[in-house]
């Protein structure tokens, strides 16, 4: 009896009836939607914004639209504005960014304004940031006021998961990077139910969002690289270098962020230190081109177009003062993400590599080195691996980018993150 007994297989979680899952179909659709719209319409307005900014403006007053003296004035007027957010804006646009991560803290109505006004200065004026965590914050916020509101009977704790999962479907426009995500932060909790039914509300959502913002905006992280076809040998070796190199030139950025962060938090006014930021981004943008400027996103693409246009040093300068655009705009107060400024640079270091050794193909130089850098900046896993992959395009490319990960994972794991405690002193 006690050898039956002991051969008997594990008990397992029961899964949840459908009549559990069902009540959870409307808000889940309701939240991914709204999260789009939300995702959409700033980045949209942002767009405009750099547009004017960036072109009719300097044209209007004679002055070249990338010169180093236009780049000073719209990066030193965009530290102007958002210091005055900051400052005179109810809520102050939310707490220092640099104590958050892709998992943001719920925050009141009052401060969800600012944030949107702030972001959306930011995205228009050039400092390399991306829109994901302020993005991520308003969702959640605003996701948590209309459903207690709207739906008084659903856990509160619902809300956030719903809003994170949306706005990443429609960042990356596909609910697969939301689903990795969230099981991600599942792994750590005690679940009720089998996982699948765990993610049944956030993947609702998520599709949700992805779709819309795939039907409103059309996105797209396909580079358009030349394809790439059966992995070789010296692929391998390439991905494993390549990745691993990348993570550690992260992790230097990681290394001197408390230290940056300190230098100008010791102005102690945003009206001090974002005008500051601007700046020294000011500086950076006329040592590394217009380039270096904004979230990163349509920049990759020029230089994916051409892999072969620059030579293996411009490629290095482009990586290396992007990266030090990345400390300073997150150091400053400045609001915004760091995975697609995080593509640029790891993007610009691998068409380095393939710059340096012509035998690596450019789509391995690019994915690697993407996901290296991702590993160091974010510490997200399945979103480096996807954000890698998404650029090229090529399941082939996947299992490269698996046997990559390893070592790229064993440089940064453990180590101080790219994200603050309240007092300045890493995560780890």
């Amino acid at each position: 009896m006690a050898q039956d007994t002991a051969r008997q297989p594990p008990p397992t979680s029961p899964t949840a009836p459908a009549r559990a899952l069902l009540p959870l179909i409307l808000p889940s659709v309701a939240v991914g939607i709204v999260t789009s719209l939300v995702f959409v319409g700033v980045s949209t307005a942002a767009e405009q914004l750099q547009h004017v900014l960036w072109g009719p403006l300097p044209d209007a007053l004679g002055v070249g639209r990338y010169s180093v003296l236009w780049m000073f004035v719209m990066l030193f007027a965009t530290g102007v504005a958002v210091g005055l957010v900051v400052w005179l804006v109810p809520g102050h646009a939310g707490p220092d960014p640099a104590t958050l991560g892709l998992d943001a803290p719920v925050l009141p109505p009052r401060v969800l304004p600012g944030l949107v006004l702030a972001v959306g200065l930011m995205l228009a004026g050039g400092p390399s940031l991306g829109p994901e965590n302020p993005i991520i914050a308003v969702n959640v916020g605003l996701a948590m006021w209309l459903g207690q509101k709207l739906v008084p009977r659903a856990p509160d704790a619902l809300w956030p998961v719903l809003a994170e999962a949306g706005t990443i479907g429609a960042l990356f426009g596909t609910p697969v990077a939301a689903a990795l995500v969230i099981s991600e932060s599942l792994a750590g909790r005690p679940l009720r139910g089998r996982l699948w039914d765990n993610l049944f509300a956030p993947l609702t959502a998520a599709a949700c969002g992805a779709i819309t913002t795939t039907l409103v905006a059309r996105p797209t992280f396909d580079l358009g690289l030349p394809p790439f076809g059966h992995p070789r040998w010296n692929d391998v070796v390439a991905a494993l270098v390549i990745a691993s190199a990348a993570a550690l030139l992260g992790m230097c950025a990681v290394r001197v962020f408390p230290y940056v962060h300190t230098a100008f938090h010791r102005l102690r006014h945003p009206m001090l230190m974002l005008p500051a930021g601007g700046l020294v981004l000011g500086a950076l943008a006329a040592a590394g081109g217009h380039l270096t400027l904004f979230k990163g996103l349509t920049e990759v693409g020029e230089l994916a177009r051409d892999p072969d246009g620059w030579s293996a040093g411009q490629f290095a300068v482009l990586a290396v003062v992007k990266l030090a655009a990345l400390v300073v705009a997150a150091s400053c107060g400045f609001r915004g993400g760091r995975i697609f400024p995080s593509v640029f640079i790891g993007a610009a270091f691998g068409l380095c590599a393939h710059a340096l050794v012509p035998a690596v193909q450019p789509a391995v130089a690019v994915a690697t080195g993407v996901l290296g850098m991702l590993l160091a900046i974010t510490r997200q896993g399945w979103i480096s691996l996807f954000t890698a992959a998404a650029l090229v395009s090529s399941p082939a490319v996947l299992a490269l980018l698996c046997i990559a990960s390893l070592p790229a994972w064993l440089l940064v794991t453990g180590r101080p993150q790219m994200q603050l405690h309240a007092d300045g002193t890493p995560i780890r």
